[in-house]
């Protein structure tokens, strides 16, 4: 079982971090291969939506967001964590992801063979307000970018009310919920996908 823990947060050991950290720990514990990744320690440079991946799924812009590609593809369970920035996910995990058009076009431009099944999505959110829609923009993005890189959007943990850096400490609960769920996918529990109901604004 490979588990790709993405780090999305411009921010060292912030709310995201740790608990992602808590779910690669629960993941770990469970027997699952984990691997990191901190997007604010990687060179992606935003899309350039020049269409070359239509001809073959690869992009042709050379940084470190080239390696990303097979880890994508090659883990069971894809979780992503990011603070909320402007009702959205981090530019850091937006670029990321914006270049897996990729990946989206081998799917389902080219039509490739391509993974999938039973590899399940997690999103790890952190927001410092606590307003009805916080979660939203995040929410649909992450829908998406699951899609693109064909995994289920198995499970979601959101936190409300945590700014200062390391606030979520203060939520043990949320830390232990977050562990739980890495041992539970770890172990080969296979959650039903989340349905986004419609939204009226």
């Amino acid at each position: 079982m490979k588990v790709l823990g993405i780090f999305g947060s411009p921010r060292r050991q912030g709310n995201s971090d740790l608990l992602m950290k808590a779910f690669l720990e629960g993941a770990a514990a469970a027997g699952a291969e984990v691997e990191e990744v901190y997007l604010r320690e990687q060179k992606i440079s935003p899309c350039l939506e020049i269409y070359h991946c239509f001809k073959d799924g690869t992009c042709p812009i050379k940084d470190d967001m080239l390696g990303m590609y097979d880890k994508l593809v090659a883990a069971d369970v894809v979780a992503l964590a990011s603070p909320v920035f402007f009702y959205g996910l981090s530019a850091q995990a937006k670029a990321m992801i914006d270049r897996t058009q990729a990946l989206w076009s081998r799917r389902y431009a080219i039509k490739q063979d391509f993974p999938g099944e039973n590899r399940q999505g997690v999103l790890l959110c952190t927001g410092a307000t606590k307003g009805k829609l916080l979660f939203v923009g995040c929410r649909l993005t992450a829908k998406y970018f699951f899609d693109a890189i064909n995994v289920r959007y198995a499970a979601e943990i959101l936190v409300r009310g945590v700014d200062e850096k390391g606030a979520i400490k203060e939520r043990p609960e949320v830390l232990e919920q977050a562990r739980d769920l890495g041992r539970r996918l770890a172990g080969g529990e296979v959650l039903e996908p989340i349905k986004l109901a419609p939204l009226a604004v």
